[in-house]
C-alpha cells in the first residue's frame, strides 16, 4: 500500500485512565506513518465530539482502555462511515470485557485460569490465593492479588471503585509471557520480568512516573523449548480467534511452574510506545515499527471492505 499523500488521522488520548499512555502511543504511530510519507493529523479524543479532516482515508486508533478499546469509539466511526484500524465493534467489546472473554475462551477450548463472578457485597468462593479484577479496565487498573483472608475486604473495596461486578480468578504463579498476533501470525514470545511485584501500571510505563522506580526486563524471544514456544503461540492464536478477531492483538499468558500456559486476557489496542511490547516482538520478527503500523492498516482494510 502506498501511503504517500494519504490522509491518516491518528486518534489518541481518550477520557479513560490510560490517557497519558495513549498520547505517547499516538505520537509514536504518527511519527512512524509520516516516515512512510503519509499526511498525518493527530486528533486528541476527549469525548464523542472529536472531528476528523474531511479527506481522512482511515483513522488509526491509538486510544487505550475505556472508550477506545471497548467498542464505543469503533461504533462512532461506523456511524460516521469512516474506516478505522483494529477490530470491529463486537470484537472490541468482547476482548475488553474480561468476563465475556472468559466465556468465549471456555467455548473455544482456550486454557484459562478458573474463575467466578461476584457482585457488590459478595465474597468469592475460590480458595486463596486469588486475583480480583474489574472486568472492564485495562493495564491492570484495579487488579488486586489476595493471598489470605485478612487482605480480602480491602482488596474488594479497592477493585469495586471501578465496577460493581468483579471477576475473581485463580492465582497461578509462574512466568509472565505476552504474544503479539498480527493477522494469522503469532509474533515471537516475550517474557516479562518486573523489577518488583506484579507487572502493574508503574512497571509497564515507568516513563510516566519515574519516581515510582518501575520497569521490567523483556526477554525476546523468551527462553523456551521449540515445542513449548509453538504450543504457546498456537494457544495465543486460538484465543485471538475465539473472540472473532482478525486484525491484531496482544495475548497475555501465564506459564505455570509446571510449564502449563494459561491465557489471561487480550488487548486489541496494545501499547505502541517506545517501551511497548508489540513493536519489540515485531522487530525481533524483522518487522520495523513503520512496517508494523502499515501492516495494521492493511489488515484492517482487508477485514472490513469499505462500502462504495
Amino acid at each position: 500500500m502506498d501511503f504517500r499523500e494519504k490522509k491518516i488521522a491518528v486518534l489518541k488520548g481518550g477520557p479513560g485512565s490510560e490517557r497519558d499512555v495513549s498520547l505517547a502511543t499516538g505520537a509514536g504511530v504518527a511519527k512512524a506513518l509520516r516516515s512512510l510519507g503519509a499526511d498525518v493529523a493527530e486528533v486528541d479524543v476527549r469525548d464523542d465530539s472529536f472531528k476528523l479532516p474531511n479527506d481522512t482515508a482511515i483513522a488509526f486508533l491509538a486510544v487505550h482502555g475505556t472508550f477506545g478499546e471497548d467498542g464505543q469509539l469503533q461504533q462512532i466511526l461506523e456511524d460516521r462511515g469512516l474506516p478505522y484500524t483494529g477490530e470491529n465493534v463486537e470484537g472490541s467489546r468482547l476482548a475488553f470485557d474480561k468476563i465475556l472473554s472468559k466465556e468465549k475462551f471456555r467455548e473455544g477450548d482456550v486454557v484459562t485460569p478458573e474463575w467466578e463472578i461476584i457482585g457488590a457485597g459478595q465474597k468469592p468462593a475460590l480458595p486463596f490465593p486469588l486475583v480480583i479484577k474489574p472486568p472492564r479496565q485495562g493495564s491492570t487498573v484495579g487488579v488486586q492479588i489476595v493471598r489470605q483472608e485478612s487482605e480480602l475486604s480491602a482488596a474488594l473495596q479497592a477493585a469495586a471503585k471501578y465496577d460493581d461486578q468483579l471477576l475473581i480468578e485463580e492465582f497461578i504463579a509462574g512466568r509472565e509471557l505476552t504474544i503479539g498476533v498480527l493477522g494469522d501470525l503469532a509474533l515471537p514470545i516475550i517474557e516479562i520480568i518486573p523489577k518488583g511485584g506484579i507487572y502493574d501500571f508503574n512497571n509497564k510505563y515507568p516513563f510516566l512516573n519515574p519516581q515510582a522506580g518501575g520497569g521490567a526486563q523483556h526477554v525476546c524471544p523468551a527462553e523456551l523449548s521449540a515445542s513449548l514456544t509453538n504450543e504457546i503461540q498456537q494457544l495465543a492464536l486460538r484465543a485471538h480467534r475465539s473472540l472473532g478477531l482478525k486484525v491484531y492483538s496482544r495475548v497475555d499468558v501465564i506459564l505455570s511452574t509446571a510449564n502449563k500456559p494459561y491465557v489471561l486476557e487480550l488487548n486489541t489496542i496494545p501499547g505502541m510506545t517506545e517501551v511497548s511490547l508489540l513493536p519489540e516482538a515485531a522487530a525481533v520478527a524483522g518487522i520495523s515499527y513503520p512496517q508494523l503500523c502499515a501492516r495494521i492498516i492493511e489488515l484492517s482494510l482487508a477485514a472490513r471492505p469499505q462500502r462504495k
